[in-house]
């Protein structure tokens, strides 16, 4: 109950916290989110809130910085050398996708409330980065496309990258069923993984 009286450990309350944050970020936003709403969300009292994340704006980075992380680990299972190419495309599309399922509270926080507030949009523009050169990699490797630049691959990498993201926006909103999605998503990245133009990849 709040007041703080339940013994937990260090890290098992912090990760309390940061779960009860992201859940009130995520249906209020940031500006609207209060430290008191979000205290009473983790059964504990604002001063103890206060003792390990000593603002608002210290509790949202570190929310960012765990789904970012989260999200990140997820996109990296796909990226198996030992997979051919288009179970990598499968398997990054499918790990994306089941993360925003699973996590839609963390999509949320990430890619609507974090962009959507000036201080911290950086912490996205980040995480895309990150993903977009997984992608891009993955393009590189695939394609034999001669000539190719590296400019071609970094831009389709953009538009798939863009194209999960509108996707993921319509799992988190119920329209959409995870493995309907991911057919989708996997065909508009299989096109993509072809080649930059129409050659095919090697192992099709």
């Amino acid at each position: 109950m709040a007041g703080g009286t339940k013994r937990l450990p260090r890290a098992v309350r912090e990760q309390q916290m940061l779960d009860a944050a992201v859940k009130v970020f995520s249906e209020n936003g940031y500006r609207e989110a209060s430290m008191d709403s979000i205290a009473a969300e983790a059964e504990i009292s604002k001063p103890m809130l206060y003792l390990y994340y000593g603002s608002k704006d210290e509790l949202f980075s570190a929310c960012i910085e765990r789904e970012s992380t989260r999200f990140i680990e997820a996109m990296s299972v796909g990226f198996d050398p030992s997979l051919r190419q288009r179970d990598q495309a499968r398997t990054v599309v499918k790990e994306f996708l089941r993360f925003v399922d699973e996590h839609r509270q963390s999509w949320k926080v990430l890619y609507r409330v974090a962009v959507g507030t000036q201080t911290f949009s950086h912490f996205v523009s980040d995480s895309r980065k990150r993903v977009t050169e997984m992608v891009t990699e993955l393009i590189r490797a695939g394609t034999t496309v001669e000539g190719a630049r590296d400019i071609d691959f970094e831009l389709t990498a953009v538009a798939l990258v863009g194209a999960g993201e509108a996707v993921a926006d319509r799992i988190t909103e119920g329209d959409v069923d995870l493995e309907t999605a991911t057919d989708l998503l996997v065909g508009i990245t299989w096109r993509g993984l072809k080649g930059v133009g129409t050659a095919d990849v090697v192992g099709d």
